[in-house]
């Protein structure tokens, strides 16, 4: 029996062509771009032309862009080197309560040095509420990190209407696209954003590799220090063969004119219509505006440990949330934000999300076994 994969935004595997690009890298060009010999100069053209190119596929500067380890990095650059650069004029941050833990927890942090944080609440369709949003800025509040979708439920939130109304204000604004980079395109000046946080490993390109966006003229600390690299804001030799990778996997998605997108909507609507018509679920959010990746449903009268055991035994990989708990089986914070702790859907919820390595005879069989355990397990 063959596993069906069904966990992409814990993430994805890595494109053939990335592989191939990565492995000549590795092979051809292992000079370090902080050199001046020739060895030096030849990684430094790659690095630049990779920093170029990325750029230009969300519409910035090259010089906006910065090399970090991934998302959780380029959250935490975000966060926590604005808050100390612009501390003197205020010490007021407004997230939410479903943010990554990449960001909730800087925030923590933020908060144990003095900084005041305000996590906004989400309805039950895990979407930020403008109008709470605006009853929460403060004169004094000097950053907004809000993601744009959630990892969990694939919830889409409001991102250019809460640019729009800081447009006026001093707080810088900061989204986690994690989960959005890739999928459609993204113009960071028509999207209103001051700083993104982009990893590659979601995209069919390598782990341990992502860059900050960061608008000229926005103040942030470095957080590592030692060489000069990324302009004095992130110390430490570039890993040039998973930068280069993740310039080939955001190319091969820009040349196929970003036809993932429709592809992987179609996987998840053959999936859902599949599982529907087999066994009972509810859907964890709204279904029509979600990320055509993500589908979070909650299976009545199941546990979780159960669902996942028997899901893995079935040939079926999926998770109950973010890759970075899920291990613990804890409750998902995203889906007590949602519906409180004591909902029972924080605890019999499995997120299923598609991508490079489904096709849609998967969908079908895959959705058909989830149907045999969730049955065989409700069972009376």
């Amino acid at each position: 029996m063959d596993t069906i994969y069904l966990d992409h935004a814990a993430t994805t595997p890595i494109h053939p062509e990335v592989i191939k690009t990565m492995s000549e890298v590795m092979e051809e060009s292992f000079g370090n771009p902080s050199s001046i010999h020739g060895f030096g100069r030849h990684a430094r053209a790659l690095l630049d032309e990779s920093r170029r190119y990325l750029a230009r596929s969300i519409g910035a500067d090259e010089k906006e862009v910065y090399f970090t380890s991934g998302g959780t990095e380029a959250d935490n650059i975000a966060l926590i080197g604005v808050a100390q650069a612009n501390k003197n004029k205020g010490k007021h941050i407004i997230t939410t309560q479903i943010e990554h833990h990449g960001i909730l927890h800087a925030a923590e942090h933020l908060e144990a040095i003095g900084f005041e944080v305000t996590y906004l609440p989400v309805d039950a369709y895990g979407q930020v509420d403008i109008e709470m949003f605006k009853k929460h800025l403060r004169e004094d509040t000097i950053l907004v990190s809000i993601m744009m979708i959630n990892n969990e439920t694939g919830a889409i939130q409001p991102i250019k209407q809460i640019a729009t109304l800081l447009e006026s204000h001093q707080a810088y604004f900061h989204t986690d696209a994690v989960q959005a980079y890739g999928l459609k395109p993204i113009n960071v000046t028509d999207l209103g954003v001051d700083l993104m946080s982009i990893t590659a490993h979601k995209f069919n390109g390598p782990k341990g590799v992502g860059f900050l966006y960061a608008k000229q003229g926005v103040k942030f600390t470095a957080l590592s220090h030692g060489g000069a690299q990324e302009r004095l804001k992130r110390a430490g030799t570039e890993n040039l063969p998973a930068i280069v990778g993740m310039k080939r996997a955001i190319e091969v998605i820009e040349e196929n004119n970003y036809l993932n997108f429709e592809r992987y909507k179609q996987y998840n609507e053959q999936f859902y219509t599949q599982l529907k018509a087999a066994c009972e679920f509810v859907v964890n959010g709204q279904y029509d505006n979600q990320s055509p990746t993500i589908l979070n449903v909650s299976f009545p009268n199941t546990n979780v440990e159960s669902l996942l055991m028997n899901l893995d035994l079935e040939g079926v990989a999926a998770s109950s949330g973010s890759a970075c708990t899920a291990g613990s089986l804890q409750s998902s914070h995203v889906l007590v934000a949602m519906y409180g702790a004591d909902d029972p859907r924080t605890q019999n919820s499995i997120r299923f999300s598609f991508g490079l390595a489904n096709n849609q005879d998967q969908m079908i069989e895959a959705a058909t076994r989830v149907a045999r355990v969730v049955n065989r397990l409700t069972k009376k």
